[in-house]
């Protein structure tokens, strides 16, 4: 029986990752559409709300135990907070100084701060090959930051302000995948834990609207409705779960690579609906980072080793 730890390459792995990857890589067109009338905040309070009321019901479905022990309860208003308050309201608010694009791609900057904090708290295993490829996917990405920053219409402050927003999105996203990979997540059921902090996330949420923005406003259209409801079901209550459990299967630091090939997606979907036009810069990062995934997951080299009459295979160490 084989106890190879699992990658990206397993395929109980690679395909809900790789679902995730595509359906994120789509939010952030719907995203554009949450931003005018309505708030970002009573945005991101309306997505979770659905998100945590779907996740419930599935709960309920599975016929699952949906109260947690207090210390539990505690950690996904924690989550909750980072994942679904902090997160995302950092993530709305820079889509107001900057290109969707932008936020996107700076984004793809997770890996870094996933694969550190995993190795930190998480005692995640590094490999010489995994950072060869997230090094030289770094490259990648800033090659395809480069291109939306010159593409920006705005001023410098606002692309600062913008970066700055997206960072700490980054960060709180980061401190989120982390938590997820801890013994007290692990011990809990997947489903209820991710409702419970949807369900604080979207209180935190509504919470931070109202003082600031004042009572709930919704625009009452099927483009603005629509996608609360694909933000809320599609992009969150089915993709959190199974990014959560890619996180507990092969680490943050792996996991993360979503985040690297999200941009690509979004630019993908922005040619098709958007009429974005790929240039120079933006298509050959897009090849460095899929060159540094390819590096980073590929299964490493075999070779036979012999002892006396047995035959086995060795796997070669990293450098």
């Amino acid at each position: 029986m084989s106890s190879e730890q699992p990658t990206l390459l397993s395929p109980r792995i690679l395909l809900p990752f790789a679902l995730v990857t595509l359906i994120w890589g789509s939010t952030w067109i719907v995203i554009k559409g949450q931003l005018g009338i309505v708030p970002p905040s009573w945005s991101v309070t309306y997505r979770f709300a659905v998100a945590a009321i779907a996740m419930f019901a599935f709960a309920v479905v599975r016929r699952e135990r949906l109260l947690l022990e207090p210390r539990a309860m505690l950690f996904a208003v924690a989550l909750g907070v980072a994942q679904f308050t902090f997160n995302f309201n950092f993530v709305y608010r820079a889509e107001q100084h900057i290109t969707s694009g932008l936020v996107a791609v700076l984004f793809a900057l997770l890996i870094v701060p996933n694969t550190l904090l995993g190795r930190a708290f998480l005692r995640t295993p590094l490999e010489g090959r995994f950072l060869a490829g997230a090094g030289i996917a770094i490259v990648g990405v800033g090659l395809m930051i480069l291109h939306e920053y010159r593409a920006a219409a705005v001023g410098a402050g606002e692309v600062l302000v913008g970066t700055a927003l997206t960072l700490a999105g980054v960060m709180s996203a980061s401190t989120a995948n982390v938590m997820q990979g801890t013994a007290i997540a692990r011990a809990q059921s997947m489903v209820v834990m991710i409702a419970w902090a949807m369900a604080f996330g979207a209180l935190a949420d509504g919470s931070y609207a109202w003082v600031t923005t004042g009572p709930p406003v919704i625009e009452p259209t099927a483009v603005y409705l629509g996608g609360v409801f694909y933000l809320g079901i599609i992009a969150s209550a089915v993709t959190f779960p199974l990014y959560f459990n890619v996180i507990r299967a092969v680490g943050p630091g792996q996991a993360a690579w979503s985040s690297v090939l999200i941009p690509i997606i979004a630019m993908g979907f922005s040619t098709a609906f958007e009429g974005y036009r790929w240039a120079t810069l933006s298509i050959a990062g897009g090849v460095v980072a899929l060159v540094g995934l390819v590096i980073a997951v590929a299964k490493r080299p075999e070779r036979p080793s012999v002892s006396g009459n047995m035959v086995s295979i060795a796997v070669e160490p990293d450098s």
